[in-house]
C-alpha cells in the first residue's frame, strides 16, 4: 500500500508504466466537474471510476486480484480500513469478472484517513475497507484508477 498527495504522484512513476499513466490521468483530467461513471483510459488494461456517495457507519474487507486501486480522493474525508490479505478469510467468493473478493478480517493493522487530495494505492495483498465514516457521515467523490497488474 501507498499513501500520498497527488503533487508527489512523480515519486511513484517508475513502478510502472500504467501507474504512471493512471497518475497523469489523474491530474490532467477535470476530476470535479467529471460525472460519476467509468472512464477507459487504456481499454480494460488501465480505467476509472468514478463514485460519489456517503460514507458508512461499517463497509466489508474487500482485494482484487487482477488490478491495483489507485484511490483519490477529490472531494470530502473517508475513513480506510487496511490490513493484509493474509489476516483474511472469504466472505463472498472472488468474482472474476468484477475482480473483487469481500473478505472477513479479525485484524485491521490500521486505519488511513483520505483527504482531498490524497491517494492510496493498494495491490492483491492490500485487504482494504474503504468509505467509511471519519467521524460522522459525509458525502464524498473519489476517482478510484484500476491498475491491470
Amino acid at each position: 500500500m501507498i499513501k500520498d498527495k497527488l503533487v508527489n504522484a512523480e515519486t511513484y512513476y517508475g513502478i510502472s508504466d500504467r501507474l504512471k499513466q493512471g497518475f497523469e490521468w489523474l491530474k490532467n483530467t477535470d476530476l470535479e466537474n467529471l460525472a460519476d461513471g467509468r472512464y477507459y483510459i487504456d481499454g480494460e488494461k488501465l480505467f476509472a471510476n468514478v463514485q460519489s456517495y456517503e460514507t458508512k457507519d461499517e463497509a466489508p474487507y474487500e482485494a482484487h486480484r487482477k488490478y491495483a486501486d489507485i484511490q483519490y480522493m477529490v472531494k470530502g474525508v473517508e475513513k480506510v480500513g487496511v490490513t493484509h490479505y493474509s489476516n483474511c478469510s472469504t466472505e463472498t467468493e472472488y468474482n472474476e469478472e468484477k475482480d473483487i473478493e469481500f473478505l472477513e478480517c479479525n485484524i485491521c493493522d490500521f486505519h488511513e484517513v483520505l483527504e482531498e487530495g490524497d491517494f492510496l494505492v493498494f495491490y492483491p495483498q492490500d485487504a482494504h475497507q474503504p468509505s467509511l465514516n471519519p467521524d460522522k457521515k459525509l458525502n464524498v467523490k473519489k476517482v478510484i484508477v484500476k491498475v491491470e497488474i
